[in-house]
C-alpha cells in the first residue's frame, strides 16, 4: 500500500533519489496501477484461493507439525534456510522455462510489460506464471519439511516482502538490493533467480556482472544513494 501510494504520487519527494531507474516516466499513471490491481486481484482469489485449500490438504497428506509448542529459534533458522534453497531452485528454473519464446509470447510477456517494476507488479502476470513461479516455488520447501503453522507464515511473509522489494523499483536504506531483478525487468535475459546463485552456476549473470548496477547490488547502510558513487556508464560520462 505504501508503495503503491508513492507510485502514484511521487511522494515523498526525498525518496525519489534511491529510484533505480530514474529515467523511466514516474508517478505511473491510475489507469496503469489498475489494470496491474485488477490482474492481481484474478490471481489471488481465483488462483491463489483454490491453491491454498490444495496446498492444505497436501500438507496434511504428507504430515506436519501441529504441535501447540513453537519450534525452537535455531530450527526456524534451519527451516527458513532451507526454504530459501529450494525457492531458488523452484524460482529459477521455472522463470528461466517461461522465457522460452513460445511460453514468453503467451505466458511470461505480460508480466515484462514493466521494464522499471513497481511493487504491486510483483504478481501482474499470467494465471498460469502465478501459478507455477509465484506460488508453488514457496510452498515446496514447507511442503518438504512438514513446517509448524508458525514457520509456514514466516516463511511466506519473508518471501512475499521479497518479492516486492525486488520489484519497487527503489534501492532504499537498509533493504535488501533489488538491483538484479530490475536489471533483469530492464534486459529481459539476466538475472533469473532469487539470490542469484543458480545464475552464476548457469553464467546467467554475464552481463549483468560488467555493470554498474553490480557494483550497486549491496545493501546500501547509509543514507547516500549507491547511483551517485556508481552511476550508469552513460551518466559517468556526462559527469
Amino acid at each position: 500500500g505504501l508503495y503503491t501510494l508513492m507510485d502514484l504520487t511521487g511522494r515523498p519527494a526525498f525518496l525519489l533519489r534511491y529510484k533505480i531507474q530514474d529515467t523511466a516516466p514516474y508517478p505511473v499513471s491510475g489507469w496503469q496501477v489498475f489494470r496491474v490491481v485488477r490482474q492481481v486481484l484474478f490471481n489471488q482469489l481465483v488462483v491463489g484461493i483454490p491453491f491454498g485449500l490444495v496446498a492444505h490438504q497436501l500438507l496434511v497428506w504428507r504430515g506436519y507439525d501441529r504441535s501447540h509448542q513453537l519450534p525452537t529459534f535455531h530450527w526456524v533458522l534451519f527451516e527458513l534456510a532451507v526454504c530459501v534453497l529450494v525457492e531458488e531452485a523452484g524460482f529459477y528454473y521455472s522463470h528461466r522455462l517461461l522465457h522460452h519464446p513460445r511460453l514468453y509470447r503467451h505466458v511470461h510477456k505480460q508480466h515484462h510489460e514493466w521494464t522499471a517494476p513497481i511493487a504491486i507488479t510483483a504478481i501482474y502476470c499470467h494465471p498460469l506464471e502465478h501459478l507455477c513461479s509465484n506460488l508453488l516455488p514457496p510452498l515446496l520447501g514447507v511442503l518438504l519439511l512438514g513446517s509448524h503453522p508458525a514457520t509456514a507464515w514466516l516463511w511466506f511473509s519473508v518471501a512475499l516482502l521479497s518479492t516486492l522489494n525486488a520489484h519497487s523499483g527503489f534501492h532504499l536504506p537498509f533493504f535488501p538490493s533489488p538491483e538484479a531483478h530490475d536489471y533483469h525487468h530492464l534486459k529481459f535475459n539476466q538475472n533469473y533467480g532469487v539470490l542469484g546463485v543458480l545464475d552464476r552456476l548457469h553464467g546467467t549473470d554475464q552481463q549483468f556482472r560488467r555493470t554498474a548496477a553490480y557494483r550497486r547490488h549491496v545493501m546500501l547502510l547509509s543514507l547516500a544513494p549507491l547511483k551517485d558513487l556508481w552511476p550508469d556508464e552513460g551518466k559517468k560520462s556526462l559527469q
